[in-house]
């Protein structure tokens, strides 16, 4: 672009030349040294960067109307209705990844000018929530401990680890949890307080500290959460050992993944391939075949597969389970 644009203003300078010059040659004696004067001091001043004018804004043509208040609160009231303008995208793309069969697009929320559309009113030591909607009153002159999260289209649940597990001691917020020596013979899988991870989400687990490799050792996401199992490594789940080995249904993938040191950070994604037919109603719930393409990453290498489920499942339980102490698991 740059150099068409110099290339056009080389040629209108051309023409301007060849103009000036002939008016100035074909003029008679006694003005031929006016016309030459001005020709060479007009060739003085022209620089080759310049620019064409820009027109002020009343000598640019528009349409312009005279309206009554009433009607123009009228049209901006239905302009409202379908969104607003904003100084920047409310999105910003951060990376594409190819992937078999898509693309996987990682973007980051950038507008902080949207309004907050509901208002989650939840109990402070319990996961349950007390009122969700709009910013009103809720039982008045009633003293409760409460944390208030704006609810929006941009809102994630908390990843936060189940309290109260043997063997595993949780941070203040339960987002860390650190496997004890109370029971350094005996501990079973920690799991999510809630299945709250979504496909599309990147589950992150980051390895604050290390303990003794165990081949039960077992990092995840599954389907239902149960008591009676020390590991992950079963049907209806998909984890990671400490040694890099990849499981899906308790059965070990050829595929293997750098061993987890201090300092490591495995990501889950998940994306839905297809859905099977389920039912007439195409209840989740129902049964049938459902299919979850999952890319488990680790240092510099990752593994992509796909997970046929039994039954269709919209979230998911995330745990871990290490067999000796000494290991800290943050988790995002």
């Amino acid at each position: 672009l740059l150099l068409l644009s110099t290339i056009r203003i080389m040629f209108l300078l051309g023409l301007l030349f060849h103009d000036s010059s002939t008016v100035a040659i074909r003029c008679g004696l006694g003005e031929k040294e006016d016309k030459l004067g001005s020709f060479t001091k007009k060739a003085l001043q022209i620089q080759l960067d310049s620019l064409p004018e820009v027109p002020v804004l009343v000598d640019v043509p528009c349409v312009s109307a005279q309206l009554d208040d009433s009607l123009l609160y009228a049209v901006r009231e239905r302009v409202s209705r379908h969104g607003s303008v904003s100084s920047h995208p409310p999105v910003q793309i951060e990376e594409l990844q190819e992937r078999p069969g898509s693309v996987l697009v990682r973007w980051c929320k950038v507008d902080d000018e949207f309004a907050v559309q509901d208002y989650r009113l939840q109990y402070r030591r319990s996961v349950s929530g007390q009122y969700l909607g709009q910013k009103l009153f809720n039982i008045p002159e009633v003293i409760h401990f409460f944390e208030i999260l704006y609810h929006s289209p941009w809102f994630t649940p908390d990843l936060t680890w189940c309290p109260g597990s043997e063997g595993y001691i949780l941070s203040s917020r339960r987002n860390i949890a650190m496997r004890s020596d109370s029971s350094p013979n005996k501990a079973g899988v920690l799991y999510s307080n809630a299945p709250t991870y979504f496909c599309g989400q990147t589950l992150t687990f980051k390895i604050s500290a290390t303990g003794q490799v165990d081949k039960r050792d077992s990092i995840g996401v599954c389907v239902g959460c149960e008591g009676e199992v020390d590991s992950l490594q079963r049907d209806q789940a998909v984890c990671i050992s400490t040694n890099g080995a990849v499981f899906v249904n308790g059965k070990e993938m050829t595929n293997q993944l750098p061993s987890i040191t201090l300092g490591s950070a495995v990501t889950f994604d998940m994306e839905m391939v297809n859905l099977l037919p389920i039912s007439n109603n195409n209840n989740l719930s129902d049964g049938g075949n459902f299919k979850l393409r999952v890319t488990i990453g680790s240092g510099n290498r990752e593994v992509v597969f796909d997970w046929l489920l039994d039954q269709g499942v919209d979230c998911l339980f995330f745990g871990c389970s290490l067999a000796h102490p000494g290991w800290k698991v943050l988790v995002f």
